[in-house]
């Protein structure tokens, strides 16, 4: 009796281990391991982890006022991080008092479309009147040919409505949305890794990339463009922990209080009106009618949304999770975001729709109906739709065919280690004049350069390593959803290498590259239950690589401020060949 008892027992062991998906066995030996199998509600809903009993008696406080402490840091954190980023990036915003780089495009362009409704050509002297007259310039009527969407640009006329026509007034909405996207990194951080520490650590670390601090300060599309990926990206985030709250909640109870996965709720669980997901769409529109590349944060997003919601009815136990999907999610899914982000979209040209249509509106405005263009097919689409999308087809001709060499233009293969920045101003004052200090010996080197922290890039380059590993072996969905962002902000610029491209497209994937960095200094901290030396060889690893990118960022600000500095402490500071 004995004996078959005991053989039985074995058999059941291995009929457990048995039952695992094959994968699962196959990834062991590469680190897998298997999440706890316990109450499912604690896999679906996880809590926020809370510091060690131990830190609160090592700084004498005591359980009722580390309670607070906790509860104030989760906004708190976030908030005071933020602070420190919008100080130092609306620190003499002005300067420099001219018109860098692209803001001699997009600039003008706000101005007109606020006022017109449609971008227009100007003068080749516009720039010197503007600075000179403090924007009081008239604006031209003759259409301009222009080859990104206006969102963006209505988002830099809104501080030129706010603060006139001025370096300020252009740079303003691009300073405010790069200092609330440090508050939304942070939260979102929070929120991903369950963990207020490593989310203020990501928004940190944002808050002192150099790249995300010039691009702050001036009034180019890829900032925004970042921003509204990234709100996307949050409302995607909040989305995926509302859907699997109501999973739990349906989710039966046995007699001691534990949830435990249910195949038929699992399967048959309607998740009802998602918000947050449509919010998700509205921030992807925006983000399309900024510039053309947030298709592709598009695509990806709404298939990791569709993931996410297969994982989460697995979790809760459906035996066919895609099928389940398919039938009740996969649609309300494409509804909430393709349709809502070519809406939203296509509301953005409401200036360019509503200008005259006889050749005194937008570009192409009249196109549908000058020189007889008219086919058979032509009463199915009113005219406004046929002039835009002939407007499209030339921008897309435009965009694929752009191989004009640009000094600063550079290979994506180049960005993740920072190889080729890009100078948004350069100028060689003498001394006594505009900062440059009376002993320099010689002309001062001011210049603004769209350079990222390098230790930051160079610490992202082995995160990004770590999050493939952590989600290929470790089945880490967090990991998954760094790499998505990651991906589909700088993969697709590896099929246009021919084409004229610059370093600063990369500060769209930039947060997720924070992210990845975070989530690599979480490890190195060690998991929970490391032994006390583990955690302190870890603290003082992670606090001496957050201290160096912190230092990193502190030593080249002049020259992501445009500051005046001797020429040998300006070449002291191009640490690379290629950043000259």
């Amino acid at each position: 009796m004995t004996s078959t008892a005991s053989s039985t027992d074995t058999r059941q062991g291995q009929g457990v281990e048995e039952q695992r998906p094959s994968w699962q066995q196959r990834l062991r030996r590469f680190g897998y391991a298997a999440g706890p199998a316990d109450d499912v509600r604690d896999r679906l809903v996880p809590a926020y982890t809370e510091p060690s009993p131990r830190l609160w008696a090592a700084i004498g406080l005591r359980p009722g006022a580390a309670a607070r402490v906790v509860r104030w840091s989760a906004w708190g954190g976030p908030l005071l991080i933020t602070l420190l980023a919008g100080l130092t990036r609306f620190w003499h915003l002005g300067s420099p008092k001219a018109v860098i780089f692209d803001e001699t495009y997009y600039a003008k362009d706000a101005w007109a479309l606020i006022h017109r409704g449609y971008e227009v050509n100007w003068a080749k002297n516009a720039n010197d009147l503007i600075l000179q007259s403090g924007g009081d310039v008239k604006i031209p009527s003759d259409a301009a040919y222009v080859v990104h969407p206006p969102v963006g640009k209505y988002v830099i006329g809104l501080g030129e409505w706010m603060f006139g026509f001025t370096p300020f007034g252009w740079r303003f909405m691009t300073a405010v949305l790069g200092t609330l996207s440090v508050l939304m990194l942070c939260r979102i951080g929070r929120r991903l890794f369950r963990s207020t520490f490593l989310g203020c650590l990501a928004g940190a670390l944002m808050a002192v990339d150099g790249l995300h601090f010039v691009m702050s300060r001036t009034a180019l599309l890829d900032q925004v463009l970042m921003f509204f990926v990234l709100a996307a990206f949050g409302c995607l985030v909040i989305d995926r922990d509302k859907v699997r709250e109501r999973l739990a909640a349906a989710l039966p109870e046995d007699d001691d209080g534990i949830v435990r996965p249910d195949a038929e709720v699992a399967r048959n669980t309607r998740l009802g009106l998602r918000p947050w997901r449509l919010a998700a769409g509205l921030m992807l529109g925006l983000a399309l009618g900024t510039k053309w590349n947030g298709l592709y944060i598009l695509v990806a997003f709404g298939l990791m949304t569709v993931v996410w919601d297969v994982g989460s009815r697995r979790v809760a136990g459906a035996r066919r999770p895609y099928l389940a999907v398919l039938k009740h999610d996969v649609g309300w899914a494409f509804l909430s975001t393709v349709p809502v982000a070519v809406a939203t979209y296509l509301v953005s040209w409401i200036g360019w729709f509503r200008s005259a249509t006889d050749g005194k509106g937008g570009y192409y405005r009249n196109w549908a109906t000058a020189g007889g263009r008219t086919s058979e097919w032509s009463w199915l689409f009113p005219d406004w739709w046929r002039s835009l999308w002939h407007y499209e087809t030339q921008v897309y001709d435009f965009h694929v065919g752009l191989h004009s060499p640009h000094p600063y233009q550079s290979n994506p293969w180049s960005w993740i280690v920072t190889g080729r920045p890009v100078s948004y101003f350069y100028e060689s004052p003498l001394p006594g004049k505009d900062g440059c200090p009376t002993d320099a010996g010689g002309k001062c080197a001011r210049e603004v350069l769209a350079l990222g922290t390098p230790l930051l890039w160079w610490a992202a380059a082995f995160a990004v390593l770590y999050v493939l590993w952590r989600w290929l072996f470790r089945r880490d969905w967090r990991a998954g959803a760094i790499v998505c962002g990651i991906a589909a902000g700088y993969l697709p610029w590896f099929l246009y290498q021919e084409r004229t491209i610059f370093f600063f497209y990369a500060v769209v994937f930039l947060p997720f590259l924070c992210l990845a960095v975070a989530m690599m200094i979480g490890a190195i901290l060690g998991p929970p239950g490391s032994t006390e030396r583990r955690r302190v060889m870890g603290a003082a690893t992670a606090g001496v690589l957050v201290l160096l990118i912190a230092w990193n960022f502190i030593y080249f600000w002049p020259i992501y401020t445009g500051q005046a500095i001797p020429v040998d402490s300006w070449r002291s500071r191009m640490w690379l060949d290629t950043w000259v």
